[in-house]
């Protein structure tokens, strides 16, 4: 059984409590995008996605993806290329994505709306749009004005789908070591580009007229290192129709997402074009991972919410046991219905309230993500693009390790049911693993944030943070309704402060310091953002009377109480440091 209905209900809270209306409507670029018709397109997409992906979810991963190795080709599962095509028609693809290119001009609040829909209701196949709309980024931010034109209508508009090509078998987060080459075309029309490209998703398929891919590799005379990185437009076809030695020679093995195409990808002597300057290729290629990031950080949202919905229809319909309330327990049953056993109730809130801070956390960085590229008012770009930058690691890193238990919780709240396929959580168990990995893994995440954006403008970024999460609390000090909502969270960010404070200190002495408790800072920040989100939440819940307000204060009482002190072991961990971690000698280990 697959269970699944599109959280809008929950989107639109979100929206209104964090003023979509006053901090992206509100923009001019955005005017025809009010609350009411971001709403009405999302309620169509989540009828779209529930009717027409998750049917193919199941049979995605049941079939696979077939090499043929002979032709070279890939064959998707049954149904993803009418899929495609389905979805193109309807509008969905490039939505958020400028007009004149034939996108729908809207925010990428409204984009990320997609993003968890599709997610929620069929992973592999979202990742072959996902990936096109950050190719679409890379090429407005780089392209030339002849690559804008000639590739981003076909882009946008889907009939043709974009690639990632980084990862290479010697290389994977240190992309100093890309071997690939780029030689000058004889007759001075782009380059020849010869390596071995890996994990490159969707890089071969049939579901699109044309692939491009957006490649790293170095020109004759790059020098050393990730200063040497060019970035390339590779096209499957050329412009004549012929097709481009760039092929695909094999797929990989893997653990979930099935019906995504992992490539080996071999470029022998394909033609490309430079986007951007020469030895600058990850400034266009970061544009698009930055772009990945967030849609990554996604996943595990989306993922917990079906989980979640999943388990609590199982919930609802199983017996066992008896509660121990006696007053509970229904005597004309033989059992009573596992909802009265706390534990499951703990696991339940636990994935309920998580995903909804997360959520929350994943729009506000959206929101400003919105202002950062059309507030008129340049000191607002500057603060939204730095606190987007600071809050993006935590978002991919925080919401993925959290997605993921989230799942696995579910799956426990279903014993034994949960781990076969009949209600399809394990399969979501598998396919949301890839998130912690892919996009850089969250330790990279985390040394970013730590060795980055903490100390970017001499802590900027983390001041205009903490200066936003103190505006609000002063802002409703004076509610009492709201002194249980702010006490916690107040402690919270004053321990995070410290925190960093003294994280700073540690990490200028000993780097190896700082690598060592990365991660667990990175989780404490997220749990503390989604504290912050919470509380939000829970503002904005006051001001109603309504049903779904008395439950949202209730899910803030069980973050803030139940799911929040987790930072308190978090810091008793990092207080250890390296020592016990380090002291070991590799025979040892």
């Amino acid at each position: 059984m697959q269970v699944y209905k599109a959280p809008i209900d929950d989107l639109r809270f979100v929206f209104e409590a964090l003023d979509y209306p006053g901090r992206v409507a509100a923009l001019a670029d955005f005017a025809d995008f009010d609350l009411d018709t971001v709403m009405e397109i999302a309620a169509q997409a989540g009828k779209f996605a529930a009717k027409e992906l998750l049917p193919l979810n199941r049979i995605g991963d049941q079939q696979g993806v077939q090499w043929d190795p002979e032709t070279k080709a890939v064959k998707t599962a049954d149904g993803f290329p009418a899929l495609l095509r389905k979805f193109r028609d309807n509008g969905f693809t490039g939505i958020a994505q400028p007009v004149e290119w034939g996108g729908g001009g809207g925010p990428h609040s409204l984009g990320l709306i997609f993003g968890e829909l599709a997610t929620s209701t069929n992973k592999s196949f979202s990742m072959c749009p996902g990936l096109t709309n950050g190719l679409i980024d890379a090429l407005l931010a780089y392209g030339t004005d002849e690559q804008k034109q000639y590739y981003l209508p076909k882009l946008v508009t889907g009939e043709w789908s974009g690639t990632m090509c980084l990862t290479e078998p010697q290389c994977g987060t240190d992309l100093g070591l890309v071997a690939t080459r780029a030689e000058p075309t004889a007759d001075g029309d782009g380059y020849l580009l010869t390596g071995n490209k890996i994990w490159i998703t969707f890089g071969e398929h049939d579901m699109t007229d044309n692939i491009v891919h957006l490649v790293l590799a170095r020109l004759p005379d790059a020098p050393e290192g990730i200063r040497g990185i060019s970035t390339f437009v590779v096209p499957k076809f050329l412009e004549d129709g012929t097709r481009n030695p760039i092929f695909c020679t094999g797929l990989e093995h893997k653990l979930g997402i099935h019906a995504s195409p992992t490539c080996v990808m071999s470029l022998e002597g394909a033609r490309g074009w430079l986007v951007g300057e020469p030895h600058r290729g990850m400034k266009s290629m970061f544009v698009m991972m930055n772009h990945a990031r967030l849609t990554v950080g996604q996943e595990g949202i989306a993922y917990g919410e079906i989980a979640y919905q999943t388990a609590l229809a199982f919930a609802k319909d199983r017996r066992q046991s008896r509660s121990l309330d006696p007053k509970k327990q229904e005597v004309d049953q033989k059992a009573d219905n596992i909802l009265v056993h706390p534990d499951v109730r703990r696991m339940l809130l636990n994935v309920k309230a998580s995903t909804e801070a997360m959520r929350a956390l994943l729009f506000h960085v959206a929101m400003h993500l919105d202002a950062s590229h059309h507030h008129p008012d340049e000191a607002e770009r500057v603060r939204s693009s730095d606190l987007v930058a600071l809050l993006t690691p935590v978002v991919k890193a925080w919401t993925t390790e959290r997605g993921f238990l989230n799942v696995s919780e579910a799956m426990q709240v279903m014993g034994g049911s949960g781990y076969t396929t009949d209600w399809s959580v394990e399969q979501y168990l598998r396919d949301s693993r890839i998130a912690m990995i892919y996009e850089g893994t969250n330790h990279i995440q985390a040394l970013d944030l730590v060795g980055r954006k903490l100390p970017m403008g001499g802590g900027r970024l983390m001041k205009t943070f903490a200066a936003e999460v103190t505006s609000f609390i002063k802002a409703n000090a004076d509610t009492p309704a709201m002194g249980e909502f702010l006490g916690p969270l107040k402690a919270a960010s004053k321990e995070l402060s410290e925190l960093t404070m003294q994280l700073a200190m540690k990490g200028m002495a000993d780097p190896e310091e700082a690598g060592a408790v990365a991660s667990n800072y990175l989780t404490v920040f997220g749990l503390t953002a989604g504290a912050y989100m919470m509380a939000r939440m829970a503002a904005y819940a006051l001001t109603r009377e309504d049903r779904q307000a008395r439950a949202k204060l209730k899910t803030a009482r069980y973050y803030l109480h139940n799911i929040l002190p987790e930072t308190k072991s978090l810091i008793a961990i990092i207080g250890a440091g390296k020592a016990h971690m380090m002291d070991f000698d590799a025979d040892e280990l």
